[in-house]
């Protein structure tokens, strides 16, 4: 079995030189992506679709941005994502609709074994990341591989997220844990117990 289908099996695999010449054509394009933007919105559009990023419409990376291969990434609506986005996407990634990231969040899907002789033989892995639609992800946040979160979340700047994260919850920590449930209550405040003004609170109400 070759290299590149071990890899998207999710097996243990070498880096080989087909595997290399498929990342150096990737980083091209978003080295070109990350010295035009945010000034040419349209050849940086062109760029991302080089990379072979999968997306739907309103995708922005504030530069730099960085990832390893491009078509292992799948990317919803109205998606943002402040400087220094790293995605090691050796597995897949899949980011659901109206998600944003902040600064220096990374998604690992990639790894190494643990044991020194097992790493030293080259193998590596790459086991996928999902991230569903609305969720918020504090600055520098790390996800590390196979995990999932789940739609309407907010994981909590500086989270190390090691396991699954459910639907509609506050989390954060290292390891990242659900700190409480999202409430229908929580939609009247801004940050803490600071609350919306009456001049935006109608717009803010009714917000689908």
């Amino acid at each position: 079995m070759d290299n590149k289908t071990r890899r998207d099996q999710g097996m243990a695999y070498l880096s080989d030189q087909t595997i290399v010449e498929e990342q150096l054509n990737t980083k091209r394009a978003i080295r070109q992506y990350n010295e035009c933007m945010p000034f040419e919105m349209e050849k940086g559009m062109e760029y991302l679709e080089k990379a072979g990023i999968v997306h739907k419409k309103n995708l922005y990376f504030e530069p730099p941005f960085h990832c390893e291969y491009g078509n292992h990434i799948e990317v919803g609506e109205n998606f943002y994502a402040n400087a220094y986005c790293t995605m090691l996407d050796v597995g897949k990634i899949k980011i659901g609709d109206d998600v944003l990231f902040g600064p220096h969040v990374s998604l690992y899907t990639a790894g190494h074994p643990i044991h020194p002789q097992s790493r030293k033989s080259g193998y590596e892995y790459g086991i996928p990341i999902t991230i569903g639609d609305r969720v918020w992800i504090g600055g520098s946040c790390v996800v590390m591989p196979g995990v999932s979160i789940g739609s309407d979340t907010v994981i909590g700047a500086g989270s190390v997220v090691t396991k699954d994260i459910p639907d509609g919850v506050i989390a954060a920590g290292n390891p990242c844990k659900v700190i409480r449930k999202i409430t229908e209550e929580d939609r009247k405040y801004y940050y803490k117990d600071q609350m919306f003004d009456d001049e935006i609170w109608e717009t803010v109400k009714n917000t689908k």
